[in-house]
C-alpha cells in the first residue's frame, strides 16, 4: 500500500518543499494578520483576531478564499421570495447604520437577503470594521461565504442590531420562533441587542400566536430530561407534545448546542398570553429555552407579494416602508 501524498506547502509533511516556500507562505500570513490588526486597532474595540486564530470568515472552512453571494434577479423569484428579499432589504437599509460595527444574523428563510443587502452599497462600505455574530449554522455559513467578518458573542456580549426571521408574529409583536431549531442562540442574540429587528414574509402576521403557525411551541430541552419535560407539559395542558424528529436522520432533531426539540401545541386561550405561557414552560426543570420572544422586537418588517413591505413597531405604529433600494442590483443577478 502506498503512503498517501504529502500536503504540499507543509516541510514537516513534505519533505520536497523546501525552507523559501514555507517562509514565503508564513510571512505572507503574517503580513496579512498584521494588516487586518492595524485596520481594526484605531477603532478602539477588542481585537479578536490577537487571540483567536481563523476568527475571520476569510480563514475559515475548506476554501481561503469566499465565495461570495450570488444574488438571484429579482423577476426570478416566486411571489412568496420577493416579498422575503423586499423584508429584508427594508429592515437593512431603516436599522444597519455605518456606526453600527456588531451586526447579529438570525435564521430562517428570509435572513439570506439580509446579509444579501448587507454585502451591497452602501452597507458594504463599513464591512471591514464591522463583526457578525450569527445564531446557528445556517448564518454562519452566510457569513463565511460573503466574506464577512465572523465573530461569537463571547467575544461581543453586547451587539448593535440583530435581525432575525420568525415563524408567526402577533399584533404586539410577540413572536413563535424554533423552527429551524435554533431558538436558544436567536434568544441570546436577540437579548444582546439593542435593537432586535424581524424580518418576514405577510404569511407570518398574525392577530394571536398559533393562528398561523400550527406546529406549536418550539422548547429546547436536555436530551436526558426530555420524557420528564414531555409528561410535564401534558400535565400543563399542552395539546399533543411531540419531539421533533430528524428528516435524513434516524432520531430526533439535535440543536446547535446538542439538545432536543418538543414542539408543544396550546389552546388559543394560552397563547393570549405568550408571556405567562413562556414563563410557565421555562420554569419546568430540563427546559433550556422557549420559542416565545415576548416584548422583544422593536419592529417587524412584512413583505407582500404585490411588491409592498409594512412596518409594525412596538409601540403600534404601522407604516409602508421604501424597499427598492438595492433591488437594482438583484434585478442584474450580481454577485457581492
Amino acid at each position: 500500500m502506498q503512503p498517501l501524498a504529502p500536503l504540499e506547502g507543509n516541510p514537516k509533511l513534505n519533505p520536497k518543499a523546501g525552507p523559501g516556500s514555507s517562509n514565503a507562505a508564513a510571512g505572507a500570513a503574517q503580513a496579512g494578520s498584521n494588516a487586518r490588526r492595524a485596520s481594526h486597532s484605531s477603532s478602539g474595540r477588542p481585537d479578536p483576531l490577537s487571540t483567536i486564530t481563523h476568527a475571520s470568515a476569510s480563514r475559515i472552512g475548506p476554501g481561503v478564499i469566499p465565495t461570495g453571494l450570488r444574488i438571484t434577479p429579482h423577476d426570478d423569484l416566486t411571489p412568496e421570495e420577493k416579498a422575503k428579499r423586499l423584508a429584508a432589504y427594508a429592515a437593512v437599509d431603516e436599522h444597519v447604520k455605518p456606526q453600527h460595527k456588531v451586526i447579529g444574523i438570525g435564521s430562517g428563510s428570509t435572513v439570506p437577503y439580509v446579509v444579501e443587502r448587507l454585502c451591497q452599497p452602501p452597507h458594504n462600505n463599513s464591512n471591514s470594521d464591522r463583526w457578525y455574530i450569527p445564531t446557528g449554522f445556517q448564518s454562519k455559513e452566510l457569513i463565511v461565504k460573503a466574506g464577512l467578518n465572523l465573530g461569537d458573542v463571547d467575544q461581543f456580549p453586547t451587539i448593535d442590531v440583530t435581525i432575525d426571521g420568525a415563524d408567526e408574529v402577533d399584533d404586539e409583536l410577540n413572536a413563535i420562533k424554533g423552527g429551524g431549531a435554533c431558538q436558544l442562540r436567536e434568544k441570546v442574540l436577540a437579548e444582546a441587542a439593542t435593537h432586535f429587528i424581524i424580518v418576514a414574509d405577510s404569511r407570518k402576521d398574525s392577530k394571536v400566536l398559533g393562528h398561523t403557525w400550527k406546529q406549536g411551541v418550539p422548547i429546547e430541552v436536555a436530551p436526558f430530561a426530555w420524557a420528564k419535560v414531555f409528561v410535564n407539559l401534558q400535565k400543563m395542558g399542552c395539546e399533543n407534545p411531540a419531539l421533533r424528529m430528524g428528516k435524513m436522520k434516524a432520531g430526533p432533531v439535535v440543536t446547535d448546542n446538542g439538545n432536543f426539540v418538543i414542539d408543544g401545541v396550546f389552546s388559543e386561550s394560552y397563547m393570549r398570553d405568550p408571556a405567562e405561557l413562556l414563563h410557565r414552560i421555562k420554569m419546568l426543570t430540563g427546559v433550556l429555552e422557549v420559542g416565545l420572544f415576548v416584548g422583544m422586537a422593536e419592529a417587524a418588517y412584512f413583505g407582500y407579494p404585490d411588491g409592498t413591505v409594512l412596518a409594525r413597531w412596538q409601540d403600534g405604529r404601522r407604516q409602508k416602508v421604501d424597499a427598492t433600494k438595492g433591488l437594482e442590483i438583484a434585478e442584474q443577478g450580481k454577485k457581492v
